[in-house]
């Protein structure tokens, strides 16, 4: 009996360690956090702390994108290149997927009314932004998300529906399950 409440109390230990250590990938971090961190340096309008929060390859972009369209450091970083940093209050974050050292999260864009799928990479032991990786083509999706899910399924549900041709010429006669009709020509006396 004695071995029995010991066990039990070791497996309950187990289970609350386990519960208490997250689910974040490497060494605590996420993409989730990750994009906690780049809202935070966002708020703050700290340039450094935005580029920390951005892969080599996002930094190259806002770097050619400061040459391109003249913009100062500040201006080229200052969004954290995302709609998302625009909502007054850390907005609502959902379908976080991780695959090898790529993860992707969405992030809700109160500027945009629609759900941002966000790219990040784990590079230097910890979670970044890559969106200069999904430019380069360099970036593979952990999945789909949710958002695009949800919009598949929905697309599926309404092709169920029979099609409607918009590109039928208005001069000719659709009749159900039919050929065209040409329309009858006017027959003016002269």
């Amino acid at each position: 009996m004695q071995r029995i409440f010991l066990l039990l109390f070791i497996l309950s230990i187990l289970a609350i360690t386990f519960a208490c250590s997250g689910t974040g990938g490497i060494g605590g971090d996420s993409p989730t956090e990750a994009y906690k961190r780049l809202y935070a340096a966002v708020k703050s309008k700290d340039t450094e702390a935005i580029k920390k929060q951005l892969t080599k390859k996002t930094i190259e972009l806002g770097k050619m994108s400061m040459a391109r369209f003249k913009k100062t450091e500040a201006q080229a970083f200052e969004n954290g290149f995302t709609s998302t940093t625009f909502s007054d209050a850390l907005p609502a974050i959902r379908d976080e997927r991780v695959k090898d050292n790529m993860g992707a999260v969405e992030v809700w864009s109160s500027k945009e009314s629609r759900w941002e799928d966000l790219p990040f990479i784990n590079e230097d032991g910890s979670w970044k932004l890559a969106v200069g990786e999904m430019f380069a083509g360099s970036f593979k999706s952990p999945g789909k998300g949710r958002d695009q899910l949800e919009k598949e399924a929905a697309n599926a549900i309404s092709n169920t529906l029979p099609a409607v041709n918009m590109n039928t010429n208005f001069n000719t006669v659709m009749v159900a399950n039919s050929t065209p009709v040409a329309p009858r020509a006017n027959k003016t006396a002269k």
